[in-house]
């Protein structure tokens, strides 16, 4: 749920709903209640939670998993080099997952 990854894009930055609300000029409130899911964000906060912390509205939005990393005015060399790092974390992350999943098996 929408709440669910705005939580989860806090927490990645190491932000309290504090910090995370003045950012955005909210109350900690309003991030509580979005992070219950009990309200949902105006399309502009929406906007500005994307902009500020460099994630696609559609990944808030949950259309979309991809997850990007902003790159700036860095040369394509540096660019290609940081997408096959993401890939070689990715396949490291699943073989961790997998041996975890075996180790829990054997358990």
């Amino acid at each position: 749920m929408f709440g669910d990854q705005i939580k989860k894009i806090r927490k990645s930055n190491k932000m309290s709903q504090v910090e995370f609300a003045e950012i955005l000029n909210v109350s900690k409130q309003s991030v509580s209640n979005w992070e219950n899911n009990n309200i949902e964000p105006s399309i502009e906060i929406v906007r500005t939670i994307a902009i500020k912390l460099n994630v696609s509205a559609d990944f808030l939005l949950e259309t979309d998993n991809r997850q990007y990393v902003y790159t700036g005015n860095l040369p394509i060399e540096f660019v290609t080099h940081l997408q096959q790092l993401a890939c070689d974390f990715e396949k490291i992350n699943h073989e961790l997952e997998k041996y975890m999943n075996d180790q829990d098996s054997n358990m």
